[in-house]
């Protein structure tokens, strides 16, 4: 009989420990916060957002800290802060979730896609000059599922164009790259603190800053009551407080600020355990063939932060090029949860081609360019390539030797007897990954 237990054989994962993937960590410190905010009537308030935005800024080593009703809200304004407005060019990675760049359409700008990185997953800093024009605002750099950019080198290309760094910091709240916090880098940083996040509070996000003036017109966009000089001081801003400038209303609910002051308590101690199992994983699969960690080597300074949407890398080639997606089948037959894939490349997508959004009798992408940006995706092939070279891994939040163990086996097992699958491997179809691609998503398909 086979040892796969896709065949026969016996499971690798044969102990149950939901409590090892159970995420947020709620406890009644947390449900009092909220019951305080709802008994005193507070939810559309301010006071319980503005402590969690001070304590934030404070946590992350930024002068300035934005509450939102969720993370694309606050990269949106981000961008604005950024001054992102009509006709303008941002920078984005082509494997990233939709929120890191589309906002960019409804402020009238250009997204220009780049290359990610094969092993980092990360926006390829050689390809970020080929994007560059004299349109160009801002270079969205997503710390992909908790890696960290490239930092030194894409500030380095910014200063030289004069172009602003927005970190998209959704997947990696808390981590560090050379020992400086990721969101304190660039110039504005967007993250989103949903339930499915390592920083988790409900639906919500936080925009960082150092910079008053991306503070002061990110504040304009959509939060109407901090329109007031006690708050702003852009001269260009005075002539039109009271109302918000874009028409929105981004605010924080205090529910989840509630819940975020407390989390905050206890985030850096419970990443440093989800660090601890993450690593021990990975150093149990070390020299496996076919599978590689995407980990970033701590003795630089930098982490992996929470390890939101924990990923592998995946090298066909060193398994007679069998499919990842064939590779995963076989693992979840072991016990362990894994899907193939990650974020399909944004420049795939109709909304990014062919869809006029706004009426202007042209795709939204292009309709205020003065390119065709579209003509830049041809140099985007490699990067589609990619989604057939990740997978998910189980994201452990505690640290138990044991389980841990089983699952590293999972994988390792399917692995060193990926011959016996090579016969009926279908291959991986167009749509490994898919759109919306995180833990939260792929936990329904495993």
């Amino acid at each position: 009989m086979s040892e796969l237990a896709l065949f026969g054989g016996n499971k690798a994962v044969t102990k149950s420990y939901p409590e090892l993937f159970k995420w947020p960590i709620i406890t009644k410190e947390d449900e009092d916060a909220v019951l305080n905010v709802l008994r005193a009537g507070a939810m559309s308030g301010t006071s319980v957002t503005m402590e969690f935005e001070k304590k934030f800024a404070e946590w992350n080593g930024t002068k300035y800290a934005l509450g939102f009703n969720n993370g694309t809200a606050s990269l949106q304004a981000a961008m604005y802060g950024c001054g992102v407005r009509k006709g303008d060019e941002v920078i984005c990675p082509t494997v990233t979730y939709w929120a890191s760049g589309a906002p960019a359409l409804s402020l009238g700008a250009t997204v220009v896609f780049a290359n990610i990185e094969r092993d980092t997953l990360c926006i390829d800093p050689d390809d970020i000059e080929r994007c560059i024009s004299p349109r160009t605002k801002a270079i969205i750099c997503v710390h992909y599922v908790g890696y960290p950019c490239d930092m030194d080198r894409i500030m380095a290309i910014a200063k030289k164009h004069n172009i602003k760094v927005i970190e998209d910091v959704s997947h990696a709240q808390g981590g560090y790259y050379k020992g400086r916090k990721l969101g304190s880098i660039g110039d504005a940083a967007g993250m989103s603190l949903m339930s499915g996040k390592s920083f988790a509070v409900g639906e919500a996000g936080m925009l960082l800053t150092n910079d008053k003036e991306i503070y002061d017109h990110a504040i304009s966009l959509g939060h109407y009551e901090r329109m007031e000089k006690e708050y702003i001081t852009s001269p260009d801003l005075i002539p039109y407080l009271g109302l918000p400038a874009g028409g929105y209303k981004y605010r924080m609910h205090q529910l989840s600020s509630a819940v975020g002051l407390v989390q905050l308590k206890y985030y850096d101690e419970r990443c440093a355990e989800i660090r601890k199992a993450m690593n021990y994983f990975w150093d149990l699969l070390e020299g496996v063939p076919g599978i590689r960690a995407h980990r970033v080597d701590e003795s630089t300074g930098s982490n992996m932060a929470g390890w939101y949407a924990a990923t592998g890398l995946y090298r066909k080639e060193e398994l007679g090029g069998l499919s990842v997606t064939r590779f995963c089948e076989a693992v979840r037959a072991e016990g362990a949860s894994t899907s193939p894939g990650c974020n399909r490349p944004l420049h795939t997508h109709g909304l990014f081609n062919t869809f006029d959004v706004y009426g202007a009798g042209a795709p939204t992408r292009v309709a205020n360019a003065d390119r065709d940006v579209r003509e830049l995706d041809k140099e985007l092939g490699r990067s589609e390539e990619y989604e057939a070279a990740t997978y998910s891994i189980p994201w452990f939040k505690h640290y138990d030797k044991e389980v841990i163990e089983q699952y590293a086996n999972a994988f390792k097992k399917v692995a060193l007897n990926y011959k016996e699958l090579l016969a009926d491997d279908p291959g991986d179809s167009g749509d490994v990954g898919g759109w919306h691609f995180f833990a939260h998503t792929a936990k329904k398909k495993s």
